[in-house]
């Protein structure tokens, strides 16, 4: 019995050769290198499909690899999909299970221009969680800098994400959720307005209403992930949070006053001037 993958493989294959872009199971198996007889056996269910022939019918046939390995999304990629389309980095320990990459904020920049590259992956801190859906697709956490996502992330807090692929980006994108947005030069934690099929691009909004949402050409995106939870610091218990805002009241109060007695002695000059 074959696998799921060589199945929606010979689905593929099986949908080419009725659209005609192939004459015949010959001309599939030579135009990837192929030999004819071996991928009778696949066709025939007697053999599974190898990396090394999915890798080729990508780039050949621009076959969807989303679909081939999850079943989700059309058979085949668009020629913008394509284009796109790269191979994403993962870690693995010892057992050969999937572990999760974080990308903290000094790493960030580097990530953004580097995230290609299988060494600068590699090199950054990974980590493991016990929950099974972590254990499912490729994941990532980052670091959230600034004050743009407030009151909902605060600088300090990670995400944990799951991957989208990009030939899913048009249809699964839903508005008004959080991704994180890595572009040719950046790591952006937003909300989105998905405006990919009409406008080619998607606004990205904060949750800070003194930022303005602004809008990003999908040309310029290279990942989106998916944000799934935030892992925050521990925060100091109720009794301590009480005495910290009490202190910072106190602060708040003194200036209060001091600038009153500031602003009462230059009353107090500006009268003496008029008076002489």
């Amino acid at each position: 019995m074959n696998s799921i993958v060589t199945q929606r493989f010979i689905n593929c294959h099986n949908k080419l050769r009725k659209e005609q872009r192939v004459k015949s199971s010959r001309q599939f198996a030579m135009q990837l290198e192929y030999l004819p007889q071996s991928l009778s056996e696949i066709l025939k269910n007697r053999r599974d499909v190898t990396i090394e022939l999915i890798r080729k019918a990508v780039e050949v046939y621009k076959m969807n690899p989303v679909y081939l390995f999850s079943g989700e999304g059309p058979f085949f990629m668009k020629e913008d999909d394509h284009k796109n389309f790269k191979v994403l980095t993962i870690v693995t320990d010892s057992q050969n299970d999937e572990r999760i990459v974080h990308v903290p904020i000094p790493a960030q920049a580097g990530y953004a221009s580097e995230s290609g590259d299988p060494t600068f992956v590699q090199e950054l801190p990974t980590y493991t969680l016990p929950d099974y859906k972590y254990k499912v697709g490729t994941h990532r956490s980052f670091d959230v800098s600034g004050d743009s996502m407030e009151p909902t992330l605060f600088e300090g807090d990670k995400v944990v994400c799951s991957y989208l692929e990009p030939t899913l980006w048009e249809n699964s994108l839903k508005d008004s959720y959080v991704y994180v947005f890595v572009t040719k030069g950046d790591v952006l934690v937003k909300r989105v307005q998905n405006k990919i099929r009409d406008e080619k691009c998607v606004t990205l909004i904060s949750d800070n209403a003194y930022y303005e949402p602004y809008d990003v050409k999908i040309t310029e995106v290279v990942e989106i992930w998916y944000v799934r939870a935030k892992i925050s610091p521990f925060l100091p218990s109720p009794s301590n949070v009480k005495t910290i805002i009490k202190g910072e009241m106190d602060e708040l109060r003194k200036t209060i006053q001091n600038q009153s007695k500031v602003i009462e002695s230059l009353y107090k000059t500006i009268e003496t001037l008029v008076n002489k």
